[in-house]
């Protein structure tokens, strides 16, 4: 399936996919950041854009997800300290369901928690008791619920709420200690002591077996429900889990016992386990111990730096910075008035200076550089200048009833106001203008990226009918090219075909020797022999169980212990060859590949059973007289299939000249042949002498070959051109 997750990174986002990928499963995120803070790993495609985005009905159109997975509850998006948090997520919500709306299929899912409940419950919470939460995010998890299910009534729609009771997982950081097992160990690990509510009684959900709920409604074809509580089977309160983290911890920090209001909430799981038949996977006190060990080991990280002590201008910055942000033009503007009013002083009975109007510019200066409001304080600010100038001369009441006074002070505040008006829309426009443009930009950056991912799909999705229309073509060379007459050029042109065909240059093919070891036949390269010459098989039981049911394995993991592709040739339903594929791009891990693998692996043996079958049926003619030695023609065809091989990089061996008459032949055949392995060759070439061939060896290994000979008084020698008979 298309599956899209939306959400910004955390550790439940990371399992679930880890998990839908094993599934095979095609992930895409919805990151909710359009500045690309969010890292993932191996996901289809990464849509680094806001939930407010115009284009998100674009993306989900893309994606064609038949899955929605919102995060909700679980999304590091926001912060919910900030007051106004509840509003954007709400409204984010609103955006997805309308986007989602517009789609004709698919179902979307909801994460939300415990946090909905808040009372104290005698019995287990079920999905139709009242929410009582209190707290914002309680508060917008509430709200949440209520849109998706007025959404899913009156859009018809697939959507699902699912509410996790209490989370926890192993944290990775300071930052991931969120829930109560976390937050407890850290307090073991700083000996600081333990307050306990003895009443706050709580079950908790592992969030392995979450991502495994989770994907029963992903994969579930139909669901009696709307909503659905996940819970797990384990009960515990604060004591419990106190003196359970103390016993793992094996320290003696004290644990006050507090008395408080008993609050139980524990949700009850019973409707998805009775629909599902699904039950917690994981045990509280096995998970304890992980969570216990994991940050004992790296305490350093968890414990951190010391906090620094915040200074006093520090705090009076972050708690009063506002005000005086706001209060900063007013003061600007008081200083200033003082060298304007000095200015005009001197312009009033002056020869040169008495048609200068110091508060006009004043005025008009304020105006244009801060706007309306300040250009009015300072005409304020002029006015009371100016009547106390005419002060000095008259007497106040003189200057109130004199007209030119109110002249003035017109002309001042129609100046001042104009002015500033003018420069507000001036900056008003330029502010739009500028928003506009930002906003244009990321309309086409987001199509154009919307649209280079549209073309990475598509071109996949081409690169596959390609591949499906070439597969006639394919299977017809794949024919010619494994119509070989001896079983070792058959695997010899098998795994240099392969390589072509799966476009990697790490093939590797095992024999079986027995049932449980498989050795190097063939390997294209260093990284395909990574594993080395020969494997216990059995015990890689991921891959065995997948080859013993005839399947393709495929690592969805991406373990790099293992092969990324592997597929067992049979013989009698037994695995008789092993193909193992290594440096395979992302987008050569499909199904299609896999099925393509597998067509590729029934052709092969096929082939090297014909010719299996062909040698059997000339088993008289290739040796002599009955003996283990192979003649002239047969030795022959098998070392130069050999040197080629070698020349290929597509095998290791080592032929040896037994250097010894021939009468000698038959003695050497009795006495040796026992004592080589059965992919060694013993044989005659055209100069008349007697060789033998070592698959899948070295000139360092073939030392112990050459002293097994001496020691039965037969002298050897290296050929180090396989291809030359002298």
């Amino acid at each position: 399936m298309n599956i899209l997750l939306v959400g910004g990174t955390c550790s439940l986002m990371d399992n679930m996919i880890l998990k839908l990928q094993k599934e095979g499963h095609k992930v895409s995120i919805l990151t909710g950041d359009e500045y690309g803070h969010h890292k993932y790993k191996n996901v289809f495609e990464k849509y680094e854009f806001p939930y407010d985005s115009d284009n998100l009905e674009e993306i989900l159109y893309s994606v064609n997800a038949d899955t929605i997975i919102v995060m909700g509850a679980f999304d590091t998006n926001y912060h919910w300290e900030k007051n106004k948090e509840i509003v954007y997520f709400i409204a984010h919500l609103v955006n997805i369901l309308v986007a989602y709306c517009q789609m004709r299929k698919g179902r979307l899912i909801f994460l939300s928690s415990h946090e909905v409940y808040n009372d104290d419950y005698k019995e287990d919470i079920k999905e139709e008791e009242k929410c009582t939460g209190k707290g914002m995010r309680a508060e917008a998890l509430m709200q949440a619920e209520e849109i998706c299910d007025n959404c899913r009534i009156n859009q018809k729609k697939d959507i699902v709420v699912l509410r996790l009771d209490h989370l926890y997982h192993i944290p990775q950081n300071k930052k991931d200690i969120l829930d109560p097992c976390s937050q407890l160990s850290l307090k073991c690990i700083k000996k600081e002591k333990i307050i306990i509510n003895t009443n706050h009684i709580f079950s908790m959900l592992y969030e392995n077996d979450a991502v495994e709920y989770i994907y029963k409604i992903v994969e579930a074809k139909v669901h009696g429900s709307a909503l659905y509580n996940l819970s797990s089977d384990e009960i515990t309160g604060d004591v419990d889990l106190a003196l359970r983290i103390q016993k793992s911890f094996t320290t003696d920090e004290t644990i006050e016992i507090v008395q408080a209001q008993q609050i139980r909430c524990v949700l009850s799981g019973d409707k998805f386990k009775s629909e599902f038949g699904m039950a917690q996977m994981h045990s509280l006190d096995e998970n304890l111990k992980k969570i216990t060990s994991y940050i004992q080991k790296y305490q350093v990280a968890f414990l951190g730096e010391p906090e620094q002590k915040i200074s006093r201008w520090e705090k009076i910055k972050n708690n009063w910075g506002w005000l005086f942000k706001a209060i900063f033009p007013f003061i600007e503007n008081m200083i200033c008035f003082i060298p304007f009013f000095m200015m005009n002083n001197r312009t009033v009975g002056s020869q040169y200076l008495a048609n200068l109007a110091p508060f006009l510019l004043y005025v008009l200066l304020f105006a244009i550089i801060h706007g309306q409001r300040q250009a009015t304080f300072s005409a304020v600010l002029a006015v009371a200048g100016y009547i106390f100038r005419q002060m000095y001369t008259r007497t106040g009441f003189e200057v109130l009833i004199d007209y030119n006074t109110y002249v003035w002070i017109a002309q001042l505040f129609i100046l001042g106001l104009v002015v500033g008006y003018m420069r507000d829309q001036i900056r008003t426009m330029k502010k739009e203008s500028e928003e506009m443009e930002h906003y244009l930009s990321r309309e086409i950056s987001d199509i154009k990226d919307i649209n280079e991912s549209n073309v990475r799909v598509k071109d996949i999705m081409e690169q596959q009918l390609i591949d499906h229309k070439d597969s006639i073509g394919k299977i017809y060379s794949i024919t010619k090219a494994l119509d070989q007459r001896m079983p070792d050029e058959v695997l010899f042109y098998a795994v240099e075909m392969l390589t072509r065909l799966m476009q990697t240059k790490d093939v590797v093919l095992y024999n079986v020797a027995n049932g449980d070891y498989a050795r190097i036949f063939s390997a294209s390269s260093k990284k395909a022999r990574s594993l080395g010459n020969s494997i216990r098989y059995k015990e890689m039981t991921e891959i065995y169980e997948e080859l013993r049911q005839q399947r393709v394995y495929i690592n969805k993991s991406l373990d790099e212990r293992y092969p990324l592709m592997a597929r067992a040739i049979y013989e009698d339903d037994k695995i008789h060859m092993i193909i193992m594929l290594w440096g395979l791009s992302w987008e050569k891990m499909t199904l299609g590949q896999a099925n393509f693998l597998t067509v590729v692996s029934y052709l092969i043996q096929n082939a090297a059973l014909r010719a299996q079958k062909y040698i059997n049926a000339l088993e008289e003619q290739r040796y002599k007289d009955g003996s283990n030695i192979l003649g002239e023609e047969a030795f022959e065809s098998l070392v130069q299939a050999y040197a080629q091989a070698k020349i290929k990089d597509l095998a290791e061996c080592v032929l040896l000249k037994v250097e010894v008459v021939r009468e000698q032949y038959r003695e050497i055949d009795e006495t040796m042949s026992t004592k080589l392995r059965d992919s060694d060759y013993l044989g005659l070439r055209a100069d008349g002498g007697l060789y033998v061939l070592l698959a899948n060896a070295t000139k360092e290994s073939a030392v112990f070959v050459q002293e097994r000979f001496e020691q039965n008084g037969y002298q050897t020698k290296v050929m180090e051109n396989m291809e030359l008979c002298l």
